[in-house]
C-alpha cells in the first residue's frame, strides 16, 4: 500500500524510469513534495509556538510569585526559571527515543498536551492556600518538559529533507524558535493592560489578569498546534539525495521506496558535535543573562573576539557604591537576584540609593570598568557568531546522522542545550560575583578556546553520512 499523500498513477517530479538507472528511486510526485513541506512548516509552527510558551511568563513570573507566595525569595526565583529546562532536558531524549519507534504525531501531541495542562495549573496557582509557589514550580517543570519535543521536531525535519534542504530548513526551524522569544514578551506586554485584578470566572475559579491570560494564550496556541498535527501532519522521510525512504514511523511504506542506507554512524562526531553545541549554548546562556564547519569554526572564532574584548582594560575604575556593611559580612549575590534587577523599573532604581559596583564584591576596588563601546562591540559579535554556531550545529549533527531515525540523537542534542542553559546562568552568577568579569569572560575565552581545539580535532569526521561511505561526492 503506498504512503499517505503519494499518488502511485503520478507521474514522478524526479528522475526517469529507466531500469537499473541511478534515478529509478528518486520519486516524488507533485502532491508528495507538498505535502512534505506542509508537514516541514506545520512543525516550524509547532517550534515557534513552543518558544512563545517559554517566554510569553518570563517576565512576569517574579511579581505573580511574590503575589501568591509571601515565602519565595530570590533562589527560589532561580529554581523556577530553571525548571523550565531541567524538564526539557529531562523529556528531550524520551520524546527522542518515542519517535524513532511510533508515528512522531504521537510524542508530538502528549507533548503539547503536556504543555496545555501545565499552562492551565499556572493559572490556578493562586488557588491553594499554601506551597503555591511549588505549583508553579512544578507548572514552569511540566511545560518545559512538554518543549522536549524540540527533539522530535528537529528529527523530524531532518529526516524529511535533502542535504540541500537541509541548511535553509534547520535555518528556518532556529528562526521560528527565534521569533518565539522575541515575540513572547511583547505578547506579555499587551495584557499588562488587563492589570493585577482582571477579571474572574468564579464558576470555576478563574482569574484572568495580566499573569494568568498570557498562559491561557499558550494553552490555547497548545491546542491549536493539536489540531493542526491532527489533520495536516504526514509522515515523510526522504534520504540525503531526496529520494523518498522506507519510513519506520509508519507501518504502510510504499514498496518503491528505498530501505535504509547500511553503513555506521560516526559515534565521534556525534559526541564532539554535542560537546560543541553544548558550549554554543553555554555562552549563549552566559551573554544572554564555505561550509557548515568552516562557518561553525568562524562563529566559535567571532564569539571568541567578542569576550576577549569585553575582558576589563584600562585603568580606570568604576564607581563605588558606598554603603554601610552590615555584620562586616560579604553577602553572595545568587542567580535569582540578578535577574530581579532586570525587573526593576527605573524609578525603583532611582530610589534606591547610589548607582556603581557594588561594595561588597572586592574585585570592583582593582578591576578596571568596561566600557559602553566596549560592551556594544562584544554584543555586535557574540551576537554574530551565535547564529552561526547554532543553525551549523544542528546542521553538521543531522547530516553526520545521516537519513536513519535521529529521534534519539536529536534528544540528547537538545539536552545539552537544555543543560547549558541551567549551568550558564549559575556559573556567570558566581564566578562574576565572585571575582569579577575579568575572571568570568576569561574562562569564557579559554573554553571557546578549548571548543575550537577540539573542532580542529574532528574537523575532517564533520561530513555527511552519505558522504562518508561514498554516497555523494563531498
Amino acid at each position: 500500500m503506498a504512503s499517505p499523500g503519494i499518488d502511485t498513477e503520478q507521474e514522478p517530479l524526479l528522475g526517469d524510469r529507466t531500469p537499473g538507472s541511478r534515478e529509478w528511486d528518486i520519486i516524488e510526485t507533485e502532491e508528495h513534495y507538498k505535502s512534505r513541506w506542509i508537514s516541514i512548516r506545520i512543525l516550524y509552527l509547532t517550534m515557534f509556538f513552543s518558544s512563545v510558551g517559554f517566554s510569553i511568563v518570563i517576565m512576569s513570573i517574579w511579581p505573580y510569585l511574590q503575589k501568591i507566595d509571601q515565602t519565595a525569595d530570590a533562589s527560589f526565583l532561580g529554581w523556577v526559571i530553571a525548571s523550565f529546562s531541567l524538564g526539557q532536558m529531562v523529556a528531550s531524549p524520551v520524546f527522542g527515543l518515542w519517535s524513532n519507534y511510533r508515528p512522531r504525531k504521537e510524542p508530538l501531541i502528549v507533548s503539547i498536551f503536556i504543555s496545555v495542562m501545565a499552562n492551565c495549573l499556572y493559572a490556578y496557582i493562586h488557588v491553594p492556600a499554601s506551597h503555591n509557589k511549588y505549583y508553579m514550580l512544578v507548572a514552569r517543570g511540566l511545560v518545559g518538559f512538554g518543549a522536549g519535543n524540540v527533539a522530535v521536531v528537529r528529527s523530524y525535519i531532518a529526516g524529511a529533507t535533502s542535504l540541500q534542504e537541509r541548511i535553509s530548513s534547520m535555518a528556518n526551524t532556529s528562526a521560528c524558535q527565534a521569533l518565539g522569544f522575541i515575540l513572547g514578551p511583547v505578547f506579555q506586554t499587551c495584557f499588562a493592560l488587563i492589570g493585577e485584578k482582571g477579571v474572574t470566572w468564579d464558576a470555576i475559579k478563574l482569574q484572568i489578569n495580566m499573569y494568568t491570560a498570557p498562559v491561557l494564550l499558550g494553552a490555547f496556541l497548545g491546542v491549536l498546534n493539536i489540531i493542526l498535527i491532527l489533520t495536516l501532519l504526514r509522515e515523510h522521510r526522504v534520504d540525503d539525495s531526496g529520494r523518498q525512504c522506507k519510513n519506520v514511523n509508519f507501518e504502510e511504506a510504499s514498496t518503491d521506496e528505498v530501505q535504509f542506507p547500511q553503513g555506521n554512524i560516526d559515534q565521534v562526531a556525534v559526541l564532539a558535535t554535542n560537546v560543541l553545541f553544548f558550549v554554543v549554548l553555554f555562552i549563549f546562556a552566559l551573554f544572554e543573562t564555505i561550509g557548515e564547519r568552516a562557518i561553525l569554526l568562524g562563529g566559535l572564532i567571532v564569539v571568541w573576539v567578542g569576550f576577549f574584548i569585553l575582558l576589563p582594560w584600562g585603568n580606570q575604575f568604576p564607581k563605588i557604591q558606598w554603603e554601610e556593611l552590615h555584620n562586616n559580612s560579604i553577602p553572595n549575590t545568587t542567580f535569582g537576584e540578578i535577574i530581579i534587577t532586570l525587573w526593576k523599573s527605573p524609578r525603583e532604581d532611582h530610589n534606591e540609593g547610589p548607582t556603581g559596583c557594588p561594595i561588597e564584591q572586592a574585585w570592583c576596588f582593582y578591576t578596571p570598568m568596561i566600557h559602553l563601546a566596549q560592551f556594544l562591540t562584544a554584543a555586535m559579535l557574540i551576537g554574530v557568531g551565535y547564529p552561526s554556531c547554532n543553525v551549523t550545529s544542528y546542521t553538521l549533527y543531522s547530516k553526520v546522522l545521516g537519513p536513519k531515525p535521529q529521534g534519539v540523537y536529536m534528544g540528547w542534542l537538545t539536552a545539552s542545550g537544555s543543560a547549558a542553559r541551567i549551568l550558564g546562568p549559575v556559573f556567570i552568577s558566581q564566578v562574576y560575583t565572585s571575582w569579577g568579569p575579568r575572571w568570568a569572560f576569561s574562562l569564557v575565552c579559554g573554553i571557546v578556546v578549548l571548543t575550537i581545539m577540539l573542532l580542529g580535532v574532528v574537523y575532517r569526521r564533520l561530513v555527511p553520512f552519505s558522504v562518508r561511505h561514498g554516497r555523494i561526492q563531498e
